[in-house]
């Protein structure tokens, strides 16, 4: 249930059933959203009603009654005006005239429009940010699975790299699938240990991982495997892994000993279609990537998760 809005009491104002029906249209149509129109329209209410309280409820995904706004503080018999689509106006105390009643009638085909628009709204944005996930997933699958299925062409027996490359895209499709809800921390040390066994490469990894990082394993996998693939092309022969926790932040620290990002044609520099994809996926959950020279030699990527809820 959303926190309620206390408006300051006004002293009764008794209107006409015009002037009133023209404010409370006017206030519900000029918000910025329904919810904080039917907290103006609340107000406007308890002020004709002289009401110690008007109290919207609207109707949620459940069918269940919310209670999103209220103006003033509950006193007195309690009285239910239906609003449409929108829930109901529950009134305590003051008086109920038939020309409030009818003035809140006329709001019935303003709620429903403006419900209309924010559910088309919110619509919109949820079909967009799955179709960049369709996107991520095609553009990673490409980029992703070029080597084991070459692999699979020149080997003898194919059945093993196209083992991997199913895996890969088990991996691949959970990546792009998962939400960017509620936070769920995983263990790092097990999606090192895929990522490793995806590169097969000769490249010595090892690991600092007494932490857990803020993001789902799917999409930390292909993180992780992008980051040492990208190492291994720089001519990485160690690769050394730190999870770090702080009071307020996670980080993941991925250091290689390899050419470092001045040589552009062997390293990336963040450039490169597995890091971009990798940054976008970060960015879904919350995470910025980054990529840094090693004072010596090598380059350092750092995850970086802000402290958020829980």
């Amino acid at each position: 249930m959303s926190s309620l809005t206390n408006v300051i009491d006004f002293p009764v104002r008794h209107d006409d059933d015009g002037q009133l029906e023209h404010d409370i249209v006017l206030e519900l149509a000029t918000a910025d959203d329904l919810a904080s129109g039917m907290g103006r329209v609340a107000e406007r209410i308890r002020r004709s009603a002289g009401a110690t309280s008007v109290q919207w409820c609207a109707i949620g995904d459940d069918g269940a009654l919310e209670a999103v706004a209220a103006a003033g503080s509950a006193r007195g018999r309690r009285r239910n005006l239906p609003v449409g689509p929108a829930g109901v106006l529950v009134l305590h105390g003051g008086r109920l005239d038939p020309h409030i009643e009818s003035a809140v009638m006329s709001l019935t085909p303003i709620v429903r429009r403006r419900t209309a628009e924010e559910r088309l709204a919110r619509t919109t944005v949820e079909l967009a940010r799955r179709n960049e996930a369709l996107e991520d997933f095609a553009a990673l699958v490409a980029h992703e699975l070029k080597t084991p299925l070459q692999a699979a062409l020149v080997a003898d027996d194919p059945s093993s790299p196209v083992e991997d490359a199913l895996d890969l895209v088990d991996a691949l499709l959970e990546a792009a699938q998962t939400e960017a809800g509620e936070r769920t921390f995983t263990s790092v040390k097990e999606c090192l240990d895929h990522a490793v066994e995806d590169v097969r490469a000769e490249v010595e990894v090892a690991a600092d991982l007494a932490t857990t990082v803020p993001l789902p394993p799917g999409p930390l996998r292909v993180i992780l495997r992008n980051l040492l693939s990208n190492a291994v092309s720089a001519g990485a022969r160690h690769v050394q892994v730190t999870a770090m926790r702080s009071s307020r932040s996670w980080r993941l620290l991925v250091d290689d000993d390899g050419v470092g990002l001045a040589d552009v044609e062997r390293y990336a520099a963040g450039s490169g279609l597995g890091l971009s994809l990798s940054r976008r996926i970060a960015a879904r959950f919350g995470a910025v990537l980054e990529l840094t020279p090693r004072p010596v030699s090598g380059t350092r990527a750092t995850l970086e998760f802000a402290e958020g809820p829980q």
